[in-house]
C-alpha cells in the first residue's frame, strides 16, 4: 500500500474515492454520501487548496481508503474529514496508516490539534436513540459501544471524547466530538 496526494485532476482516482464515500458509509451513514453526484462534490471540495486529501491505492493502484483535513481556528486546529476504508479492506490497518500520516501533515504544518466528529446514526452507541438533556456530559462519559462504532477506533490512536452533540442527525443520532494533540511539546 502506499499514500499519496489526492488531486483533482486524477479523474479516475476521485471517481474511485467517491465510490469508497457511498460504499463505506452505506450501513451506518447512508443520507451523509447517498450517490456518486454528492460523494464526487465531496471529493472535489476535500482536493481544494490549503485542504489535505491522501488515498491509500493498493499494489494494483486502486483506491482503497481516503482521509481529508480542513484547517480551522488559524491553522492550529484541523478537522479530520472524512476517513473511509472499503469495508473488504477494514482490520487491515489502512485507516490507522492514513490517520497517522494526516497526523504527520498537521503537524508540518503547525498544527497543534486534530479534531472529528463521528456521528451515531445507526444506534451503534449508548448515546443513540434517546434524549440526552440535561446530562448530555454525564451520558458521554458514560459510552458505550454497543455495534463497532468507529469512536474506539480513534481513541486506540490517541483520540479522546471532547463533546456530543445530541439531535445532530435528528432526534436520538448525535454527533460525537473526538480530538488528539499532534503538536510535540
Amino acid at each position: 500500500m502506499q499514500i499519496i496526494d489526492l488531486r483533482a485532476e486524477d479523474q479516475d482516482v476521485v471517481e474511485q474515492a467517491a465510490e469508497l464515500l457511498v460504499v463505506g458509509f452505506r450501513d451506518h451513514a447512508p443520507a451523509a454520501w447517498p450517490d456518486m453526484t454528492a460523494a464526487l462534490e465531496e471529493v472535489q471540495e476535500a482536493c481544494a487548496a490549503g485542504k489535505i486529501a491522501r488515498v491509500a491505492l493498493d499494489l494494483a493502484g486502486k483506491a482503497v481508503g481516503w482521509i481529508g483535513g480542513n484547517s480551522r481556528y488559524g491553522g492550529n486546529v484541523w478537522e479530520l474529514h472524512p476517513l473511509v476504508v472499503h469495508p473488504a479492506h477494514q482490520r487491515q490497518g489502512i485507516g490507522r496508516a492514513l490517520v497517522i500520516d494526516l497526523e504527520a501533515l498537521v503537524r508540518a504544518r503547525g498544527g497543534l490539534t486534530i479534531t472529528l466528529g463521528t456521528d451515531d446514526e445507526a444506534n451503534m452507541t449508548s448515546l443513540s436513540g434517546r434524549d440526552l438533556y440535561p446530562n448530555v456530559l454525564e451520558q458521554a462519559i458514560a459510552i458505550r459501544n454497543l455495534r463497532g462504532h468507529p469512536y474506539e477506533f480513534y481513541q486506540q490512536l490517541g483520540y479522546v471524547i471532547t463533546g456530543v452533540l445530541p439531535d445532530a442527525n435528528g432526534f436520538g443520532r448525535p454527533d460525537i466530538f473526538m480530538s488528539k494533540r499532534v503538536a510535540n511539546g
